[in-house]
């Protein structure tokens, strides 16, 4: 992984002086999603430059900066090729934390991160092959390590339980816009400058009051639209540039930051924080709840808050366990037009496949979907600002892990303030993507779990 550009400034702040902040942009042209959007700059200037940070080390190796570190890095996450140290890479659910200053200039030594993992080596090449063949041709992947023998049986087996919920809510989008790509452009809005998208940043991380916790970096080398990680033990969130838009990135930043980054921060003051102490308490697994409660906040204030990415994948990945790269592609044409949005959907169904010809499926992507629908169907019985406050738990462990938390210091994100609206909200997305609790009762029909009720 590229180690990104905040790295070396970080190690320098203590001994250089801060730099005067560059004039600032031009007032804003529009407010979007309670973002105040301004223009990029224009030739001759720059970003604003930040103030020297100050380092505060408590509790459970956090700390917060009054500034918001960020890279240009292109952050291509499978590169190969030599040069400049690696940046250990964990998933959202490790500890957010940062290491000691003397381990800066340490070679950290690289693991091996499933991300990594399952984008081919050789994507662009076989892209362009697929597109020459005029969508025939089922392409060949290569990865940079093996695939786990344990990864390739917990993701290779798709369910159809909640297919019927997601083509509804296909159908629904396509009814109401014609296409999706309609829809993304009447509700998403256009594409944001780099610019744009370091001050929506910083001005949700305020509003989270988490300024200079996190690194930021920008990339056109995602599968995914974001994906929040550690890098050499810092909080890093990495932004897909061809998925920021205007209307949804701070839906984006609730997933990521409201959510996977608060949630981990919490799990980091609990007793049954780390792998050894999950397994003492008996935890179930994190997701699908954690997934599915980030999905739920990534639309949660949207007007026509259509659940359509998650039911796509969802869609996408029930396919794949059955038919080859091109097949799944072909049949993809009747939600999505734009082929190159249909490749990256039909990579990630296929990946960690070498020969996609054949049948078969990567399973991960359906668990927002299926995290939504059981988080809805739960949804009045859930304590969400206590969910949010022990961490990386599943809902149905909440009612007997209270006892044991420490809720002293942990931190709720700013939307669930206001815990009324937070659940009319959730009514609206049952409303618009055509769930009943009747349907979600039948489909769910017990619980499998005691709930702690009230927010």
């Amino acid at each position: 992984m590229v180690v990104d550009a905040a790295h070396q400034a970080y190690n320098t702040m203590s001994s250089t002086p801060p730099k005067k902040s560059e004039e600032r942009s031009k007032k804003k042209s529009s407010q979007m999603n309670g973002f105040h959007v301004r223009p990029a700059p224009g030739p001759g200037r720059s970003l604003s430059s930040a103030p020297t940070a100050q380092r505060r080390l408590s509790g459970s190796a956090m700390y917060s900066c009054g500034w918001m570190r960020r890279s240009e890095s292109s952050c291509t996450l499978n590169n190969s090729s030599g040069g400049g140290a690696r940046g250990r890479m964990r998933p959202a659910g490790s500890l957010p934390s940062i290491s000691k200053a003397a381990a800066d200039n340490r070679t950290v030594k690289r693991t091996s991160c499933l991300l990594v993992a399952l984008r081919p080596t050789n994507v662009e090449q076989e892209r362009d092959k697929f597109f020459l063949s005029d969508y025939s041709y089922n392409p060949q992947f290569q990865y940079q390590e093996p695939m786990s023998a344990g990864v390739v049986e917990k993701y290779s087996q798709a369910s159809n339980q909640f297919l019927a919920q997601a083509l509804r809510i296909l159908n629904a989008v396509l009814k109401k816009y014609g296409s999706y790509e309609s829809f993304e452009s009447l509700t998403g809005g256009g594409l944001l400058s780099k610019c744009q998208i370091w001050a929506c940043c910083r001005r949700y991380m305020q509003k989270e009051s988490c300024s200079g916790e996190v690194v930021v970096q920008l990339t056109e080398d995602l599968l995914s639209q974001a994906v929040m990680t550690n890098e050499n033990s810092r909080p890093t969130l990495t932004i897909n540039l061809l998925g920021a838009r205007q209307h949804w990135l701070e839906g984006m930043l609730r997933h990521e930051i409201g959510t996977h980054y608060l949630r981990g921060v919490n799990d980091a003051r609990q007793p049954w924080h780390g792998s050894e102490s999950r397994k003492q308490f008996g935890l179930k697994a994190v997701n699908p709840t954690e997934e599915g409660l980030a999905s739920l906040h990534s639309v949660l204030f949207r007007k026509h808050p259509y659940l359509w990415r998650a039911a796509l994948l969802y869609y996408t990945v029930s396919r794949a366990a059955t038919c080859s790269f091109s097949v799944l592609f072909s049949e993809l044409q009747q939600f999505v037009e734009d082929p190159a949005v249909r490749w990256e959907y039909c990579v990630r169904a296929k990946r960690g496949q070498k020969d996609t010809g054949q049948p078969g499926c990567f399973s991960k992507d359906q668990v927002y979907l299926d995290g939504i629908i059981r988080i809805l169907r739960h949804r009045r019985n859930i304590n969400f600002r206590l969910l949010t406050s022990l961490g990386k738990v599943a809902f149905e462990d909440v009612e007997r892990l209270r006892p044991f938390a420490e809720l002293a210091s942990t931190r709720l994100p700013h939307f669930m303030r206001d815990m009324e609206k937070y659940h009319q909200h959730l009514n609206h997305i049952m409303e618009m993507n055509q769930l009943s609790d009747e349907e979600l009762q039948s489909l769910l029909p017990a619980a499998d779990a005691l709930f702690i009720t009230g927010d």
